[in-house]
Protein backbone atom coordinates (compact mmCIF):
# COMPACT_ATOMS: atom_id res chain seq x y z
CA UNK A 1 0.00 0.00 0.00
CA UNK A 2 1.29 3.83 -0.67
CA UNK A 3 2.11 5.31 2.26
CA UNK A 4 2.50 9.16 0.84
CA UNK A 5 -0.61 10.45 -1.39
CA UNK A 6 0.77 11.93 -4.66
CA UNK A 7 -0.35 15.03 -6.27
CA UNK A 8 0.62 18.32 -7.84
CA UNK A 9 -1.87 21.18 -8.15
CA UNK A 10 -2.29 21.46 -11.70
CA UNK A 11 -4.92 23.82 -14.12
CA UNK A 12 -7.27 22.18 -15.61
CA UNK A 13 -7.15 21.96 -19.49
CA UNK A 14 -7.01 25.22 -21.45
CA UNK A 15 -9.50 23.92 -24.31
CA UNK A 16 -12.17 22.91 -21.44
CA UNK A 17 -12.59 26.70 -20.81
CA UNK A 18 -12.44 27.60 -24.44
CA UNK A 19 -15.43 25.01 -25.67
CA UNK A 20 -17.14 26.48 -22.90
CA UNK A 21 -17.11 30.10 -23.82
CA UNK A 22 -17.99 29.12 -27.46
CA UNK A 23 -20.57 27.46 -26.21
CA UNK A 24 -21.58 30.28 -23.83
CA UNK A 25 -21.29 32.81 -26.75
CA UNK A 26 -23.70 30.04 -28.85
CA UNK A 27 -26.08 29.74 -26.28
CA UNK A 28 -26.82 33.07 -25.64
CA UNK A 29 -27.43 34.58 -29.45
CA UNK A 30 -29.72 31.48 -29.43
CA UNK A 31 -31.28 32.64 -25.89
CA UNK A 32 -31.23 36.20 -27.20
CA UNK A 33 -33.09 35.10 -30.87
CA UNK A 34 -35.53 32.55 -29.09
CA UNK A 35 -37.20 35.38 -27.15
CA UNK A 36 -36.99 38.10 -29.72
CA UNK A 37 -39.09 35.75 -31.79
CA UNK A 38 -41.61 34.24 -29.47
CA UNK A 39 -40.93 35.31 -25.94
CA UNK A 40 -43.50 32.91 -24.57
CA UNK A 41 -42.07 29.65 -25.82
CA UNK A 42 -38.30 31.00 -24.77
CA UNK A 43 -39.92 31.50 -21.13
CA UNK A 44 -41.30 27.91 -21.00
CA UNK A 45 -37.45 26.81 -22.38
CA UNK A 46 -36.03 29.01 -19.74
CA UNK A 47 -37.60 26.89 -16.71
CA UNK A 48 -36.16 23.52 -18.29
CA UNK A 49 -32.91 25.08 -18.70
CA UNK A 50 -33.10 26.69 -14.77
CA UNK A 51 -34.26 23.19 -13.87
CA UNK A 52 -31.69 21.52 -15.68
CA UNK A 53 -28.50 23.37 -14.12
CA UNK A 54 -30.37 22.96 -10.98
CA UNK A 55 -29.64 19.36 -11.52
CA UNK A 56 -26.07 19.98 -12.20
CA UNK A 57 -25.16 21.95 -9.04
CA UNK A 58 -27.74 20.14 -6.20
CA UNK A 59 -26.93 17.10 -7.82
CA UNK A 60 -23.25 17.41 -6.95
CA UNK A 61 -23.82 19.23 -3.55
CA UNK A 62 -26.18 16.10 -2.49
CA UNK A 63 -23.06 14.05 -3.76
CA UNK A 64 -21.43 15.54 -1.08
CA UNK A 65 -23.89 15.13 1.28
CA UNK A 66 -24.60 11.72 1.31
CA UNK A 67 -20.39 10.94 1.01
CA UNK A 68 -20.24 12.60 4.58
CA UNK A 69 -23.71 10.97 5.92
CA UNK A 70 -22.44 7.57 5.00
CA UNK A 71 -18.83 7.99 5.13
CA UNK A 72 -18.17 6.65 1.82
CA UNK A 73 -14.55 6.05 1.07
CA UNK A 74 -14.78 5.32 -2.90
CA UNK A 75 -15.83 8.74 -3.61
CA UNK A 76 -13.03 10.73 -1.57
CA UNK A 77 -10.91 11.41 -4.57
CA UNK A 78 -13.65 12.67 -6.65
CA UNK A 79 -15.31 14.75 -3.99
CA UNK A 80 -13.22 18.14 -5.08
CA UNK A 81 -14.88 17.61 -8.02
CA UNK A 82 -18.49 17.67 -6.94
CA UNK A 83 -17.46 20.91 -4.59
CA UNK A 84 -16.38 22.80 -7.74
CA UNK A 85 -19.27 21.33 -9.89
CA UNK A 86 -21.84 22.23 -6.38
CA UNK A 87 -20.44 26.32 -6.70
CA UNK A 88 -23.31 26.25 -9.82
CA UNK A 89 -25.76 26.73 -6.78
CA UNK A 90 -24.12 29.93 -6.89
CA UNK A 91 -25.81 31.19 -10.16
CA UNK A 92 -28.66 29.30 -10.74
CA UNK A 93 -30.86 32.37 -9.47
CA UNK A 94 -30.06 34.67 -12.60
CA UNK A 95 -31.55 31.53 -14.45
CA UNK A 96 -35.06 32.02 -12.37
CA UNK A 97 -35.18 35.49 -14.28
CA UNK A 98 -36.91 35.07 -17.08
CA UNK A 99 -39.21 33.02 -15.63
CA UNK A 100 -40.18 35.48 -12.94
CA UNK A 101 -40.43 38.23 -15.23
CA UNK A 102 -42.79 36.69 -17.52
CA UNK A 103 -44.80 34.20 -14.80
CA UNK A 104 -48.24 35.62 -15.95
CA UNK A 105 -47.51 34.10 -19.23
CA UNK A 106 -46.44 30.87 -18.42
CA UNK A 107 -48.01 30.09 -14.82
CA UNK A 108 -51.92 30.37 -15.19
CA UNK A 109 -52.82 30.30 -11.33
CA UNK A 110 -50.77 33.88 -10.82
CA UNK A 111 -54.06 35.58 -12.83
CA UNK A 112 -56.34 37.31 -10.65
CA UNK A 113 -59.28 35.53 -12.45
CA UNK A 114 -58.08 32.14 -11.91
CA UNK A 115 -59.20 32.53 -8.57
CA UNK A 116 -63.16 31.67 -10.03
CA UNK A 117 -61.35 28.41 -10.38
CA UNK A 118 -62.72 26.41 -7.20
CA UNK A 119 -59.32 24.14 -7.29
CA UNK A 120 -57.10 26.99 -8.05
CA UNK A 121 -59.21 29.39 -5.45
CA UNK A 122 -58.52 25.88 -2.51
CA UNK A 123 -54.71 26.28 -3.70
CA UNK A 124 -54.68 30.18 -3.55
CA UNK A 125 -52.53 29.90 -0.16
CA UNK A 126 -49.70 28.28 -1.71
CA UNK A 127 -50.27 29.10 -5.06
CA UNK A 128 -49.10 32.96 -5.15
CA UNK A 129 -47.23 35.60 -6.22
CA UNK A 130 -45.91 36.49 -3.24
CA UNK A 131 -45.31 33.16 -1.39
CA UNK A 132 -43.71 31.63 -4.73
CA UNK A 133 -40.98 34.08 -4.76
CA UNK A 134 -40.58 33.92 -0.77
CA UNK A 135 -39.98 30.49 -1.39
CA UNK A 136 -37.86 30.71 -4.02
CA UNK A 137 -35.44 33.04 -2.07
CA UNK A 138 -35.53 30.71 0.68
CA UNK A 139 -34.69 27.57 -1.13
CA UNK A 140 -31.52 29.29 -2.85
CA UNK A 141 -30.08 30.59 0.34
CA UNK A 142 -30.15 27.07 1.68
CA UNK A 143 -28.70 25.67 -1.07
CA UNK A 144 -25.94 28.30 -0.92
CA UNK A 145 -25.66 28.22 2.93
CA UNK A 146 -25.03 24.54 2.89
CA UNK A 147 -22.93 25.04 -0.19
CA UNK A 148 -20.37 27.64 1.67
CA UNK A 149 -20.01 25.11 4.47
CA UNK A 150 -19.48 21.91 3.18
CA UNK A 151 -16.24 23.54 0.68
CA UNK A 152 -15.18 25.90 3.26
CA UNK A 153 -14.75 23.29 5.76
CA UNK A 154 -13.28 20.92 2.98
CA UNK A 155 -10.68 23.16 1.90
CA UNK A 156 -9.30 24.24 5.31
CA UNK A 157 -9.10 20.85 5.65
CA UNK A 158 -6.26 20.43 2.64
CA UNK A 159 -4.25 22.96 5.20
CA UNK A 160 -4.91 21.62 8.46
CA UNK A 161 -5.46 17.91 8.46
CA UNK A 162 -7.82 18.82 10.97
CA UNK A 163 -10.45 14.97 11.04
CA UNK A 164 -12.24 16.99 13.14
CA UNK A 165 -13.97 19.00 10.15
CA UNK A 166 -14.75 16.16 8.81
CA UNK A 167 -17.13 15.23 12.21
CA UNK A 168 -18.24 18.89 11.45
CA UNK A 169 -19.57 18.06 8.15
CA UNK A 170 -20.90 15.06 8.81
CA UNK A 171 -23.14 16.55 11.10
CA UNK A 172 -24.36 19.03 9.10
CA UNK A 173 -25.10 17.10 6.31
CA UNK A 174 -27.64 15.57 8.55
CA UNK A 175 -29.05 18.52 8.74
CA UNK A 176 -28.41 19.11 5.21
CA UNK A 177 -30.72 16.10 4.38
CA UNK A 178 -34.31 16.73 5.08
CA UNK A 179 -33.46 20.41 3.50
CA UNK A 180 -32.64 19.08 0.88
CA UNK A 181 -35.59 17.03 0.22
CA UNK A 182 -37.94 19.71 1.18
CA UNK A 183 -36.27 22.38 -0.96
CA UNK A 184 -35.93 19.89 -4.19
CA UNK A 185 -39.68 18.82 -3.78
CA UNK A 186 -40.45 22.64 -3.47
CA UNK A 187 -38.60 23.48 -6.73
CA UNK A 188 -40.24 21.05 -9.28
CA UNK A 189 -43.89 21.25 -7.63
CA UNK A 190 -43.75 25.38 -7.93
CA UNK A 191 -41.61 25.28 -11.39
CA UNK A 192 -42.78 22.38 -13.22
CA UNK A 193 -46.12 20.94 -11.67
CA UNK A 194 -47.77 24.23 -11.31
CA UNK A 195 -47.75 24.99 -15.13
CA UNK A 196 -51.12 22.51 -14.84
CA UNK A 197 -52.07 23.49 -11.53
CA UNK A 198 -55.06 21.10 -11.64
CA UNK A 199 -52.85 18.13 -11.54
CA UNK A 200 -50.87 16.84 -9.02
CA UNK A 201 -48.65 13.87 -8.30
CA UNK A 202 -47.44 12.89 -4.56
CA UNK A 203 -44.25 11.60 -6.23
CA UNK A 204 -43.21 14.27 -8.32
CA UNK A 205 -40.17 15.45 -6.32
CA UNK A 206 -38.80 11.64 -6.09
CA UNK A 207 -38.97 11.59 -9.77
CA UNK A 208 -36.93 14.75 -10.44
CA UNK A 209 -34.44 13.91 -7.55
CA UNK A 210 -33.87 10.58 -9.23
CA UNK A 211 -33.09 12.54 -12.65
CA UNK A 212 -31.15 15.41 -10.40
CA UNK A 213 -28.99 12.94 -9.00
CA UNK A 214 -28.91 11.11 -11.95
CA UNK A 215 -27.34 14.55 -13.81
CA UNK A 216 -24.66 15.55 -11.03
CA UNK A 217 -23.43 12.35 -10.81
CA UNK A 218 -22.61 12.04 -14.59
CA UNK A 219 -21.53 15.57 -15.15
CA UNK A 220 -18.89 14.44 -11.83
CA UNK A 221 -18.06 11.49 -13.67
CA UNK A 222 -17.04 12.88 -17.17
CA UNK A 223 -15.04 15.26 -14.80
CA UNK A 224 -13.17 13.05 -12.85
CA UNK A 225 -12.38 10.20 -15.87
CA UNK A 226 -11.27 13.20 -17.99
CA UNK A 227 -8.79 14.48 -14.99
CA UNK A 228 -7.62 11.20 -14.30
CA UNK A 229 -6.65 10.50 -17.67
CA UNK A 230 -4.72 13.71 -17.87
CA UNK A 231 -3.33 13.25 -14.54
CA UNK A 232 -4.51 15.86 -12.63
CA UNK A 233 -6.06 13.69 -10.08
CA UNK A 234 -4.10 12.39 -7.44
CA UNK A 235 -1.85 9.53 -8.51
CA UNK A 236 -2.43 5.57 -7.86
CA UNK A 237 -6.41 6.15 -9.39
CA UNK A 238 -6.99 3.33 -12.18
CA UNK A 239 -10.06 1.69 -13.23
CA UNK A 240 -10.96 -0.14 -10.42
CA UNK A 241 -11.58 3.66 -8.70
CA UNK A 242 -14.58 4.13 -11.70
CA UNK A 243 -16.67 1.03 -10.62
CA UNK A 244 -18.59 2.77 -7.74
CA UNK A 245 -19.16 5.46 -10.07
CA UNK A 246 -20.78 3.36 -12.62
CA UNK A 247 -22.43 1.18 -10.19
CA UNK A 248 -23.92 4.25 -8.33
CA UNK A 249 -25.35 5.24 -12.16
CA UNK A 250 -26.34 2.03 -12.91
CA UNK A 251 -28.44 1.99 -9.67
CA UNK A 252 -30.24 4.99 -10.48
CA UNK A 253 -31.43 4.70 -14.04
CA UNK A 254 -33.36 1.86 -12.19
CA UNK A 255 -34.81 3.55 -9.89
CA UNK A 256 -35.54 6.51 -11.89
CA UNK A 257 -37.49 3.66 -14.20
CA UNK A 258 -38.96 2.46 -11.25
CA UNK A 259 -40.22 6.17 -9.73
CA UNK A 260 -41.29 6.55 -13.08
CA UNK A 261 -42.97 3.59 -13.73
CA UNK A 262 -45.05 3.74 -9.94
CA UNK A 263 -46.18 7.13 -11.12
CA UNK A 264 -47.97 6.43 -14.04
CA UNK A 265 -49.20 2.87 -12.70
CA UNK A 266 -50.73 4.86 -9.49
CA UNK A 267 -51.94 7.19 -11.51
CA UNK A 268 -53.36 4.69 -14.39
CA UNK A 269 -55.21 2.33 -11.48
CA UNK A 270 -56.59 5.39 -9.77
CA UNK A 271 -57.76 6.54 -13.25
CA UNK A 272 -59.11 9.65 -11.81
CA UNK A 273 -60.17 12.76 -14.27
CA UNK A 274 -57.69 15.36 -12.21
CA UNK A 275 -54.95 13.13 -12.73
CA UNK A 276 -55.25 10.75 -16.33
CA UNK A 277 -55.43 14.26 -17.96
CA UNK A 278 -51.68 14.93 -17.85
CA UNK A 279 -50.55 11.87 -19.03
CA UNK A 280 -52.65 11.78 -21.75
CA UNK A 281 -51.84 14.79 -23.21
CA UNK A 282 -48.21 13.51 -23.49
CA UNK A 283 -49.77 10.64 -25.57
CA UNK A 284 -51.97 12.43 -27.83
CA UNK A 285 -50.38 12.64 -31.25
CA UNK A 286 -46.61 13.37 -31.86
CA UNK A 287 -46.03 13.27 -28.20
CA UNK A 288 -46.84 9.52 -27.99
CA UNK A 289 -43.29 9.25 -29.45
CA UNK A 290 -41.68 11.36 -27.13
CA UNK A 291 -43.28 9.56 -24.05
CA UNK A 292 -42.34 6.33 -25.72
CA UNK A 293 -38.84 7.37 -26.31
CA UNK A 294 -38.18 8.56 -23.03
CA UNK A 295 -38.36 4.99 -21.59
CA UNK A 296 -35.55 4.06 -24.07
CA UNK A 297 -33.23 7.02 -23.83
CA UNK A 298 -33.80 7.36 -20.44
CA UNK A 299 -33.50 3.40 -18.86
CA UNK A 300 -33.17 0.90 -22.05
CA UNK A 301 -29.96 2.56 -23.51
CA UNK A 302 -27.91 3.33 -20.18
CA UNK A 303 -28.95 0.40 -18.84
CA UNK A 304 -27.65 -2.14 -21.63
CA UNK A 305 -24.38 0.04 -21.68
CA UNK A 306 -23.89 -0.15 -17.98
CA UNK A 307 -25.33 -3.45 -17.17
CA UNK A 308 -22.14 -5.99 -17.60
CA UNK A 309 -19.65 -5.62 -14.80
CA UNK A 310 -16.39 -4.71 -16.95
CA UNK A 311 -18.58 -1.74 -18.25
CA UNK A 312 -18.74 -0.07 -14.90
CA UNK A 313 -15.04 0.34 -14.74
CA UNK A 314 -14.10 1.37 -18.41
CA UNK A 315 -13.66 4.76 -18.91
CA UNK A 316 -15.29 5.43 -22.05
CA UNK A 317 -18.29 3.55 -21.72
CA UNK A 318 -18.96 5.18 -18.47
CA UNK A 319 -18.11 8.72 -19.98
CA UNK A 320 -20.65 7.19 -23.05
CA UNK A 321 -23.85 6.43 -20.39
CA UNK A 322 -22.97 9.84 -18.50
CA UNK A 323 -23.35 11.94 -21.56
CA UNK A 324 -26.58 10.03 -22.52
CA UNK A 325 -27.84 10.00 -19.17
CA UNK A 326 -27.25 14.15 -19.32
CA UNK A 327 -29.32 13.99 -22.98
CA UNK A 328 -31.91 12.19 -21.24
CA UNK A 329 -32.29 14.31 -18.35
CA UNK A 330 -33.30 17.00 -21.20
CA UNK A 331 -34.99 14.90 -22.58
CA UNK A 332 -36.97 14.48 -19.55
CA UNK A 333 -37.55 17.95 -18.34
CA UNK A 334 -38.81 18.69 -21.96
CA UNK A 335 -41.33 16.24 -21.86
CA UNK A 336 -42.76 17.81 -18.54
CA UNK A 337 -42.75 21.19 -19.67
CA UNK A 338 -43.08 22.04 -23.15
CA UNK A 339 -47.02 19.58 -23.54
CA UNK A 340 -48.00 22.34 -21.18
CA UNK A 341 -46.95 24.73 -23.91
CA UNK A 342 -47.94 23.35 -26.61
CA UNK A 343 -51.65 22.84 -24.86
CA UNK A 344 -52.05 26.41 -23.26
CA UNK A 345 -51.60 27.70 -27.21
CA UNK A 346 -53.77 24.99 -29.18
CA UNK A 347 -50.54 23.71 -31.16
CA UNK A 348 -51.29 20.27 -32.08
CA UNK A 349 -48.60 17.58 -31.13
CA UNK A 350 -45.11 18.47 -29.93
CA UNK A 351 -42.78 21.20 -31.01
CA UNK A 352 -39.09 21.08 -31.69
CA UNK A 353 -36.62 23.61 -32.75
CA UNK A 354 -33.32 25.95 -31.65
CA UNK A 355 -35.60 27.13 -29.00
CA UNK A 356 -35.50 24.16 -27.41
CA UNK A 357 -31.43 24.02 -28.21
CA UNK A 358 -30.68 27.38 -26.94
CA UNK A 359 -31.10 26.61 -22.62
CA UNK A 360 -29.49 23.64 -22.94
CA UNK A 361 -26.46 25.00 -25.11
CA UNK A 362 -26.40 27.99 -23.07
CA UNK A 363 -25.84 26.01 -19.75
CA UNK A 364 -23.31 23.47 -20.96
CA UNK A 365 -20.99 26.39 -22.04
CA UNK A 366 -21.95 28.60 -18.40
CA UNK A 367 -21.26 25.34 -16.10
CA UNK A 368 -17.69 24.25 -18.64
CA UNK A 369 -16.40 28.22 -17.93
CA UNK A 370 -17.70 28.31 -14.45
CA UNK A 371 -15.73 25.11 -13.21
CA UNK A 372 -12.71 26.48 -14.69
CA UNK A 373 -13.37 29.91 -12.88
CA UNK A 374 -14.29 28.24 -9.56
CA UNK A 375 -10.96 25.67 -9.49
CA UNK A 376 -8.35 28.14 -9.90
CA UNK A 377 -6.44 27.76 -6.87
CA UNK A 378 -7.76 25.08 -5.67
CA UNK A 379 -7.03 21.50 -5.04
CA UNK A 380 -8.60 19.22 -7.60
CA UNK A 381 -8.47 16.32 -4.43
CA UNK A 382 -9.43 16.85 -1.24
CA UNK A 383 -5.92 16.05 0.28
CA UNK A 384 -6.38 16.19 3.77
CA UNK A 385 -9.17 13.82 3.97
CA UNK A 386 -8.55 11.31 6.60
CA UNK A 387 -10.11 8.95 4.09
CA UNK A 388 -8.39 9.93 0.82
CA UNK A 389 -5.34 6.95 1.27
CA UNK A 390 -7.70 4.44 1.80
CA UNK A 391 -9.54 5.41 -1.31
CA UNK A 392 -6.17 5.31 -3.17
CA UNK A 393 -5.20 1.71 -1.90
CA UNK A 394 -8.91 0.62 -3.04
CA UNK A 395 -9.10 -2.46 -5.81
CA UNK A 396 -11.40 -4.94 -7.03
Amino acid sequence: MSSKIEYTKQPIPANWTKIGMILTVLGLALVGASFAMDSTRATFNSILGMMFIISIGLGALFTIGIEYLAGAVWSTPYRRVAEILASVVLIVPIFAIPGLIKMHDVFHWSHAEALQDAILKNKSAYLNTTFFIVRMVAVFIIWIVFYFIFTKNSEKQDITKDQKLTKRNIKFSALFMPLFAISLTIMAVDWMMSLEPHWFSTIYGVYYFAGTFLTGLSFITIIAISLNERGLLVKGLGEDHYYSLGAMMFAFVNFWAYIAFSQYLLIWYANLPEETYWFINRYEGSWAYVSYGLVFVHFVIPYIILLPQPAKKDPKRLKLAAFILIFAHIYDLYWLIMPTYTKQHGIEGMVFSFYEIAFPVLIIGVVMVWFGIMSKNKNLVPIGDPKLQQAIDFHL
